[in-house]
């Protein structure tokens, strides 16, 4: 079963490659959950909880990030002034 703790390396180290950070975090809890196998397979649980813990955090914060852009984009934002023109005053 030593396999599966060289798989969940390279996964996790694949995932410095990713530049959205929507798709880092799935791909890191994606080789959490290979670590949370590779745990079971050895007997270990700190590597069990330690795991369970990072793929709980890179699942649950995609989820959240996910809710706050709906949020904002309801909101219209005020239009930038047109480049030379005068800063508004207070």
């Amino acid at each position: 079963m030593e396999w599966i703790g060289w798989v969940a390396t390279a996964a996790f180290a694949a995932s410095y490659c990713f530049r959205d950070p929507a798709l880092l975090r799935r791909w890191q809890a994606g080789a959490a959950l290979l670590w949370m196998a590779y745990g079971f397979a050895i007997h270990s649980s700190p590597v069990i909880v330690a795991n369970a813990i990072v793929a709980s955090l890179a699942i649950g914060s995609t989820w959240f990030r996910r809710a706050k852009p709906l949020e904002a984009a309801s909101t219209p934002a005020a239009p930038a002034p047109a480049r030379g023109s005068p800063a508004p005053e207070a």
